[in-house]
């Protein structure tokens, strides 16, 4: 029972810290800022849904990538642990990841803004994406697939509600309590990312030695 709870917060806190709705409200207000409340929630409700399905279709395609191009599951903890502790730096920094949007292809470009950038890469980045495809290797019971896909699910919710919300969130925590929590959520994924790194390095030199 333990167990499972502690891969439940390990799976909770990942994916919070990765999505880090919080890091993308400013941009979601930005982007959505020509468009009523409405449209604006649908935006939202859209995003959040797109990035569900693609996060979990990672997580259960993962093993057949890693069959299809020889990837041992070390190795991609390896590397997920090195992108995980780049993005945790830069959230630190309370950097945020800047999208580029051309004037002229504004219209077009706001009118299907749900699936790209807002899902992909900005909700489902490479770093939740690793993080699903190496938690459903550690995921060895059905139980466990269970907690993975339903603190995924809930990140998407507290995403959603968060990006719903993000007008009142914004004006109640002003731009230094957004930076001072995407702060604490770096430490948390830097935190993350050496546990990642180590738990894919010492398999690896413990076969070279052998």
């Amino acid at each position: 029972m333990q167990d499972s709870i502690s891969f439940g917060l390990l799976c909770f806190t990942s994916f919070f810290t990765l999505i880090n709705p919080l890091g993308t409200m400013p941009i979601f207000m930005t982007m959505t800022s020509e468009l009523d409340v409405k449209h604006r929630t649908a935006t939202a409700k859209k995003a959040s849904i797109i990035g569900f399905i693609t996060i979990i279709m990672f997580a259960l395609s993962g093993q057949l990538l890693f069959n299809f191009f020889g990837i041992s599951v070390n190795s991609f903890r390896i590397v997920g642990g090195v992108i995980f502790f780049i993005m945790g730096m830069d959230m630190l920094q309370a950097r945020l990841g800047k999208v580029k949007i051309i004037e002229s292809e504004m219209k077009s470009y706001v009118s299907d803004i749900s699936i790209t950038p807002l899902a992909i890469p900005m909700i489902c980045g490479p770093g939740a994406i690793t993080n699903a495809i190496v938690l459903m290797e550690d995921a060895s019971t059905f139980e466990r697939k269970l907690i993975l896909f339903a603190a995924i699910f809930v990140v998407m919710l507290i995403t959603y509600l968060i990006l719903y919300s993000s007008s009142r969130i914004i004006k109640l925590m002003g731009q230094t309590g957004i930076n001072v929590m995407m702060r604490l959520m770096g430490l948390i994924m830097m935190v993350i990312a050496v546990e990642f790194f180590f738990s894919g390095l010492k398999p690896i030199i413990l076969s070279m030695l052998k």
